[in-house]
């Protein structure tokens, strides 16, 4: 019996053994496994628990919003819903793809369709489907109830007025990043300080829980100098003349000479910013500050400055242009018609191309070279405006023969609209440079002429300046070449240009390819308002400078003023007559 009960024992205490070295082997597997988890594998379990219960996307800013200069809102952004998927690693990815392609009414291509699958197979956690949608979309996707869709509200840029100063606005894309114009120049300003947001999600995918971890900073706000109305006649008119005249472009600046300021800027063909990026790179250049062109006659406004600031020319010195024409380093320039003696007011204002070489001759390379430096050709304004052109402008050691003459009628030097337009500007400001600019600091609901005063630096004397003005830029309107730039009223000072282009083909200048132009100010005695209108290759009837683009200022200029209530400040008519008289006194 006992042997039984010791035999009894034994096995028990064997078994009791073996279970014990079992449990204990169990035991310290599980002691290493939870040291592999809760140790080795610790920070890579978490990430990996994070990375799929876990989401922290950016809150995307308001971006601020841009006024013209009487407060009107030219470019706001406003609530918008976005579409986005949190895709599941327990899942099969052709099944989240399925739910994906159920979204019909989000009118994915199949570009974005391939990239979204591409991105769920490649196990990311979250993917935008669709961003910026209407609200009544969103709510019809909603309705659906599909797994891993959620919504993230964000903001679109609306541009109310469409295309109204697109080239100045610019654009955003997707991420309401400035790609253009001011929305570019000023990004940093406007676009605010990105937040931070956290989404928790459940093992389907659900979303259950939005915190924001980080408030985003709205981004400031932007005046323009622009005024809406001054912008919307230009437009029409531009628009309208291109068109008329079955030209490839055309650009309108108006600016108020004594501060800088911009009050319209446009060019055709343009865009609608809503849609950006447009379709035709070629709508989006801003042709005012981004084409470079030799201007022609606009350019004898230098020439004459030139004569006039080194004294070696007087208002009635005259020059035999009967020829018509003058030899050139063997090329021929003529005159669009023969025009005899003239003095050299008379040069200018019935811009002969035979005069003004004869008076450059006087002037020398030396003196007509720092003229055009001291204008600043071949260098930027400085406007605020990303892009803009230098122009292109040969130092003078590289002059040729042919230099001296070509530059002083406006060829062998290329120049953007805004650079002319400056130029015109030092003289309507008496000598006086001022630089132009688009934005300002204050909101003026008014719209008031009177800005904060800006930085003048002198470029020439204001005697030279008043005289030019007097004997020369007004009368090229009253009876000059700029005649159809008449204002009932008021007296213009301006310019007519007319540059042949060169055809790409042959290399040569070409008979049937111009660019015209016209560049004042008005009133002349304090102007109010300066402008340049350029049009590229007008088509049809005549392509001078005179016909084409001075009747666009007119129409511009005389509707602009009764805009800004400015009193008529002579009796036209007396003005023309006495002019006549002067010139034919001169004679």
């Amino acid at each position: 019996m006992n042997e039984l009960n010791y035999s009894y024992q034994k096995r028990v205490s064997k078994r009791t053994i073996l279970l014990t070295f079992f449990f204990f082997l169990w035991f310290f597997g599980l002691t290493l496994r939870l040291i592999q988890l809760q140790v080795i594998e610790h920070s890579r379990l978490k990430a990996a628990v994070v990375k799929q219960n876990q989401v922290k996307p950016d809150i995307i800013p308001e971006r601020g919003t841009i006024y013209d200069r009487r407060g009107k809102i030219m470019a706001r952004s406003l609530p918008t819903p976005s579409v986005f998927f949190l895709p599941s690693e327990d899942e099969p990815s052709e099944e989240q793809f399925a739910r994906i392609r159920r979204l019909r009414i989000l009118d994915l291509s199949d570009k974005e369709l391939q990239k979204i699958k591409a991105r769920i197979e490649g196990g990311d956690t979250f993917i935008w489907v669709k961003r910026k949608i209407s609200p009544e979309k969103a709510e019809l996707i909603k309705s659906m109830g599909l797994n891993g869709i959620n919504f993230q509200q964000e903001h679109k840029r609306y541009y109310p007025l469409g295309t109204l100063a697109a080239h100045a606005l610019g654009g955003v894309n997707i991420d309401d990043k400035g790609a253009g114009g001011v929305e570019l120049q000023y990004n940093a300003r406007l676009e605010g300080v990105k937040g931070k947001s956290l989404i928790l999600r459940d093992a389907h995918q659900r979303r259950y829980h939005l915190e924001v971890l980080k408030e985003p900073t709205p981004g400031q706000d932007l005046i323009l100098t622009i005024d809406e109305t001054i912008q919307y006649i230009a437009e029409r008119e531009l628009i309208k003349a291109v068109r008329e005249k079955g030209a490839q472009w055309g650009t309108v600046i108006i600016s108020h000479p004594s501060s800088g300021e911009i009050l319209a800027m446009a060019s055709y063909p343009t865009y609608d910013p809503n849609f950006y990026p447009p379709s035709s790179p070629e709508a989006e250049r801003n042709r005012a500050i981004q084409h470079n062109f030799e201007p022609g006659s606009t350019f004898k406004i230098i020439t004459a400055v030139a004569a006039r600031e080194t004294g070696l020319v007087d208002f009635y010195d005259s020059f035999d242009c009967s020829e018509g024409k003058i030899k050139v380093a063997g090329w021929t320039i003529s005159d669009h018609k023969k025009m005899g003696l003239l003095t050299f007011s008379e040069i200018i204002i019935h811009s002969s191309n035979v005069g003004t070489i004869q008076v450059s001759y006087r002037i020398g390379p030396e003196n007509l070279y720092r003229m055009i430096k001291n204008f600043r050709f071949g260098e930027k304004t400085g406007i605020d405006l990303p892009g803009e052109e230098n122009g292109i402008f040969h130092a003078l050691k590289y002059w040729t023969k042919t230099s001296l003459p070509s530059h002083a009628i406006g060829y062998e030097i290329s120049v953007t609209a805004i650079q002319i337009l400056q130029a015109m500007n030092i003289i309507a400001n008496r000598g006086c440079l001022v630089p132009p600019r688009i934005t300002r600091e204050t909101l003026d609901l008014t719209g008031s002429m009177k800005a904060s005063p800006s930085p003048c630096e002198r470029i020439i004397s204001e005697k030279t300046a008043t005289e030019l003005i007097n004997h020369v830029f007004e009368r090229v309107v009253l009876d000059g070449t700029g005649q159809a730039a008449q204002l009932n009223g008021f007296t213009v000072a301006g310019k007519t240009g007319t540059a042949q282009k060169i055809d790409p083909a042959s290399g040569n200048y070409s008979a049937g390819k111009h660019l015209a132009s016209f560049v004042g100010f008005v009133p002349a005695a304090k102007p109010v308002l300066s402008m340049i209108v350029v049009i590229d290759e007008p088509k049809t009837g005549l392509h001078y400078g005179g016909q084409v683009a001075a009747p666009v200022f007119h129409e511009i200029a005389s509707r602009v003023l009764l805009y800004l209530r400015q009193s008529p400040e002579i009796d036209p008519t007396k003005k023309i007559v006495t002019a006549q008289l002067r010139s034919e006194s001169e004679r």
